[in-house]
């Protein structure tokens, strides 16, 4: 104990020293937005350069189960894809009109591919890193997807980094429907389980069933119409009993999520600028 003593008077002014430097530092990143930014974007390139890194080992040492993995669901899609056509060339009589269909759903649409380098699950509000950034066409707002779902939008980015608010994200809101219907409502997360997500303001005539599937339902310029998010798993009714909220079986398993593509469409920019005008009109008229 002398020792220590000792020590902390013979060094105490560099101790205050750090001390004052380290609450400084902390003052002016937390209350001036542009060091606050400069300071996020430099931590997640160097935690994304870091983290993708050790993804990579992980990734080297999975490659075996991944390409099996990866080998059995394309099997089955394009038994799917062979079994659809058959349905649709029967149904039209015209494989031609079936190309175009297929054709016509993906105009406009261009996919980034990136990996997953950093993903949590357990927390609140869940963030998601991906190897993918301004430099290969990426932008804030952007929808990010993958083969069995939506996972989220770009929320930050950095030349070859981007940060991802999945749905596993209390500020997520997605707009979504139930297939084949055009009864919409918002897709949120409740903090509960990492495969369960919530559907409200779901109309109380509306004709469902548990089961029946979930899809964006194409209402803003992040996501188009019709990718699947899921399945319905329970029926509740909403606080006010005025509607219904559905708990939802999602379609992804974000605790291995690996690769994932951000969803650049033609129009996405235009619409954006009209939603902005038109916000703007309305903030004015208030």
């Amino acid at each position: 104990m002398r020792a220590l003593l000792d020590f902390l008077a013979k060094y105490y002014h560099w101790l205050v020293f750090i001390l004052l430097e380290v609450v400084s530092f902390v003052l002016l990143f937390q209350f001036n937005h542009y060091q606050n930014s400069v300071w996020l974007t430099t931590a997640n390139t160097v935690v994304g350069h870091v983290d993708a890194w050790e993804r990579s080992v992980l990734h080297y040492l999975y490659l075996g189960r991944t390409n099996e993995q990866l080998t059995r669901r394309n099997i089955i899609l394009e038994q799917n894809i062979e079994e659809l056509t058959r349905r649709i060339e029967r149904l039209t009589h015209d494989s031609t009109r079936t190309e175009l269909l297929q054709t016509e759903r993906l105009t406009g649409i261009k996919l980034i591919p990136a990996k997953v380098v950093n993903n949590s699950v357990m927390k609140k509000d869940n963030l998601m890193t991906i190897s993918a950034g301004s430099a290969d066409g990426v932008e804030t707002e952007m929808g990010v997807v993958c083969g069995t779902g939506i996972v989220g939008i770009v929320f930050q980015t950095s030349p070859h980094f981007s940060i991802v608010m999945p749905l596993l994200n209390h500020h997520s809101q997605i707009s979504c429907r139930l297939r084949g219907t055009l009864y919409a409502g918002t897709l949120r997360w409740e903090g509960d389980s990492p495969l369960h997500a919530v559907l409200d303001d779901i109309p109380r005539h509306a004709q469902f069933r548990i089961g029946d599937v979930v899809e964006t339902s194409g209402y803003s310029a992040i996501f188009p119409p019709g990718l699947f998010v899921g399945r319905v798993k329970n029926i509740y009714n909403s606080n006010d009993g005025l509607s219904y909220k559905l708990q939802i079986q999602l379609g992804i398993d974000f605790s291995c999520l690996q690769d994932v593509s951000v969803v650049a469409q033609e129009f996405r920019p235009e619409i954006s600028e009209l939603e902005e005008k038109a916000d703007s009109i309305k903030n004015k008229a208030r």
